[in-house]
């Protein structure tokens, strides 16, 4: 499967089949890689995501859907993969840890589709995903990706035992962005309220790593079980016609659109 082939099947999962699923799990992985300190630290560090949450969530939503939409080669693609890596490129960052946040994004979605999406996503729609995310890893200059699925799999595994473990800047960047999540849809007096939700949708490893309290036992099983209720109604309704892309979608950030090159941060002379 060629590089431009992954791109095409991962777009109309993104776009058609799976387009909340996969934005919502999404949001999950980003709260794997805040239970890694020296992750969650850098970002306590730039002050961004605590001072600016909604501003960096749709910065780093719009410069990923610029290069999957358009395609890396593009002129946008290129423009938003060019900002993207000049952000990275103003901090010391390992590449273990690059490797770590590109794996959540090929895993993260399959997880939650096998678990909650309206059907599994095939042998040849996983393999996509390892494909099109190796390609764009290795856009962004990260060593050592796995030449096979299943070895990155592995990492990734490997690498949350080794690095999930409790630290207050976690805690601070997940209670800001999981305010955030939750302002999609509640009022802001009932954001504490749907916390525990939150964790209802998290393993132990990665609510003692983000020092997340177990939500009640019973909301434990509620919310997963109407995920897949909302599973089985999606199985019987129409399928999306209409392409749901993340660059058209309507956003307070930006009132008046965007251009590529201003999105994400300007750390002026960090190294």
């Amino acid at each position: 499967m060629t590089a431009e082939e992954a791109r095409s099947i991962v777009l109309r999962l993104a776009v058609y089949d799976f387009a909340w699923d996969i934005e919502k799990s999404l949001e999950l992985a980003l709260f794997r890689t805040f239970a890694v300190p020296t992750i969650s630290g850098l970002l306590a560090h730039t002050g961004e995501f605590v001072a600016r949450t909604r501003k960096r969530y749709d910065d780093t939503e719009l410069v990923l859907a610029e290069i999957l939409e358009n395609g890396p080669d593009s002129a946008r693609g290129a423009a938003a993969l060019a900002r993207m890596n000049a952000m990275h490129g103003a901090y010391r960052i390992t590449n273990e840890s690059m490797l770590y946040v590109l794996s959540t994004f090929v895993f993260e979605p399959i997880r939650w589709i096998d678990r909650f999406g309206w059907r599994t996503m095939t042998e040849r729609e996983k393999h996509a995903s390892f494909v099109y995310y190796a390609d764009l890893g290795r856009r962004m200059g990260i060593e050592n990706i796995p030449t096979r699925a299943e070895e990155l799999e592995a990492f990734n595994r490997s690498f949350e035992a080794r690095h999930f473990r409790a630290a207050e800047t976690n805690a601070r960047i997940g209670k800001a962005t999981t305010d955030l999540l939750l302002g999609f849809y509640l009022p802001a007096s009932l954001v504490p309220l749907g916390h525990p939700a939150v964790a209802a949708l998290m393993d132990q490893p990665l609510r003692r790593a983000m020092g997340v309290s177990d939500p009640p036992r019973w909301l434990e099983r509620a919310i997963p079980a109407a995920l897949r209720l909302r599973a089985r109604c999606l199985r019987a309704l129409p399928k999306r016609k209409r392409p749901k892309f993340a660059t058209a979608r309507s956003r307070p950030t930006y009132p008046d659109g965007y251009r590529v090159e201003q999105l994400g941060t300007f750390p002026e002379g960090r190294r």
